[in-house]
């Protein structure tokens, strides 16, 4: 296959994606309800998060997505691991890193893409809404597997 400008990642290749689980000091998750406009997964609730950009780490992508999607600014305080996040509904393939991070300097998460997102919210992790996307419930069953728990 020959690469054009056109093509769309995750879709006509295999994107690469970046995913942050921000935690608040009461130990909740904050999880964004994705919107019509959203690539993948529509109506479900995630970790916020997108695509890696070409000379972008995948830190440096996680923080960046965080702050266009909700307005914040996060430290990473974790790596929590890269999975194979495949969306056959959509017709999707990523490889996404997820990290654990926490907002910084009091900031309060707002919704900056309406069209991308329906709502906000921080949870308890033994109350968490539904559904919830494919990737979000792979890191949040590997995190609760964790014995190290970082959260801030």
């Amino acid at each position: 296959m020959e690469y054009t400008q056109d093509m769309k990642k995750g879709s006509d290749y295999i994107g690469i994606g970046v995913g942050a689980m921000i935690f608040d000091d009461q130990g909740r998750l904050l999880l964004t309800k994705s919107g019509q406009g959203a690539k993948n997964e529509r109506g479900f609730w995630e970790i916020p998060g997108g695509g890696v950009e070409f000379n972008e780490t995948r830190a440096d992508a996680a923080v960046r997505e965080v702050k266009e999607e909700l307005g914040v600014d996060i430290e990473v305080v974790d790596e929590l691991q890269t999975i194979d996040h495949l969306i056959p509904a959509d017709g999707q393939h990523w490889v996404t890193t997820s990290f654990i991070g926490r907002v910084k300097d009091d900031q309060t998460p707002q919704i900056m893409e309406p069209n991308k997102c329906d709502a906000i919210e921080w949870f308890a992790l033994d109350q968490l809404p539904s559904p919830l996307s494919i990737a979000t419930k792979i890191n949040l069953e590997f995190y609760k597997g964790r014995t190290d728990h970082v959260t801030s």
